[in-house]
């Protein structure tokens, strides 16, 4: 079994060859140069040499040289430097460039085979542990990978569960069917329009604007298939709706704050809204957007008591109550956008909605 590749350097020929005949006696492989350049292009070529031994004085380029040259190749390769009595001061600063250890001249050739031992051993030490770590970095970035695609699953399924209860309850209100789906596609594009890009608050306004009406769950059948308007009493039962779902919503985790946006859709700006009576910037941004984002489809929606608005009356009517009932900054950005880009939108949804019916 080969013990290492050893590149030895030194101009004066008896001493390289009694250091490669020594060596390869004991079971090294060897290479010889006579000087540092000879020894550069040789250690370029070969790329697998495990030991550079090097004497520090040589004509034309010394071993320090050499050492800089080659650790900037390989900064794995061990290196031990040659030297005469009179350089060991330059042997040991060597050590700080990044040599390992130095022989002294003349050999004691046990010595010399200990010394290359030792570093050879180190050398071996060093690379089991980089491809150990590069092991575990390719295994660590491998779970991450397959740890980022589970939660890439584990939210298309929430996304869908979620998407299915809130379809069956959309069909226990037969008023507002398509209503949930409609509501979150507008709200992520007010929020795109507003420049909001965290992924994680966009999931936050997706999840409210999905589960708005999950309080409905606790509204009496009598109330909320009304074909007609609410009386003031029953009016107060649908008033709780909001507060209702935030109930069912608070105690799981990954909706908490999903839950503020549906305790708060119904607030108004001037503070007029319900349940808390909530005004401005006291109102969850989520919410805001929201709002907004319900009354647009509420107006331009057929219901059994009125017929749907044209998007120009629905956006009259959203900068008549800019102020009051809505948050003007973000009222003052839906008015910048064309409402073919809405009208567009409307229809792109629909046709989701549709191909969503399907899946399900």
């Amino acid at each position: 079994m080969r013990k290492g590749k050893i590149l030895i350097t030194d101009d004066e020929k008896d001493i390289r060859e009694l250091l490669r005949d020594f060596l390869e006696n004991e079971g090294y492989e060897c290479q010889l140069a006579a000087n540092a350049f000879e020894a550069l292009e040789k250690f370029k070529a070969a790329a697998d040499f495990d030991l550079l031994m090097s004497d520090i004085r040589m004509p034309g380029k010394t071993g320090l040289d050499l050492l800089e040259e080659v650790k900037a190749l390989d900064d794995d390769v061990m290196v031990i430097m040659i030297s005469a009595v009179k350089d060991i001061e330059s042997a040991i600063a060597a050590m700080s460039k990044g040599a390992y250890d130095y022989v002294s001249k003349p050999f004691k050739l046990n010595e010399v085979a200990f010394v290359a031992n030792k570093a050879l051993e180190k050398r071996r030490l060093v690379l089991e542990n980089k491809e150990y770590q590069k092991q575990l970095e390719k295994m660590v970035e491998e779970r991450t990978g397959e740890l980022k695609q589970a939660l890439i699953e584990l939210d298309k399924t929430y996304n869908f569960t979620l998407r299915a209860m809130v379809t069956a309850l959309d069909t226990r209100d037969t008023e507002t069917q398509g209503h949930s789906l409609r509501v979150v596609r507008f709200t992520q594009k007010l929020a795109e329009l507003m420049n909001i890009s965290d992924k994680n608050t966009l999931k936050v306004y997706e999840y409210g604007a999905l589960l708005h009406d999950i309080g409905k769950i606790g509204i009496p059948d009598a109330i909320l298939r009304k074909p007609d308007k609410l009386d003031r009493e029953e009016w107060q039962i649908m008033k709780n709706h909001p507060t209702i779902g935030y109930n069912v919503l608070k105690r799981i985790k990954f909706l908490e704050d999903a839950a503020q946006i549906v305790l708060h859709h119904h607030e108004a700006f001037d503070g007029s809204g319900y349940p808390d009576g909530l005004s401005g910037e006291r109102i969850p941004l989520g919410a805001r957007i929201f709002h907004i984002a319900d009354a647009i489809d509420a107006m331009t929606s057929d219901r059994p008591y009125k017929k749907a608005l044209s998007f120009e009356n629905a956006a009259s009517e959203l900068l008549k109550y800019s102020g009051t009932q809505f948050d003007p900054g973000i009222i003052s950005i839906f008015a910048k956008t064309s409402l073919d880009f809405w009208i567009a939108e409307k229809m792109s949804i629909e046709d989701n909605i549709r191909h969503d019916r399907d899946l399900l």
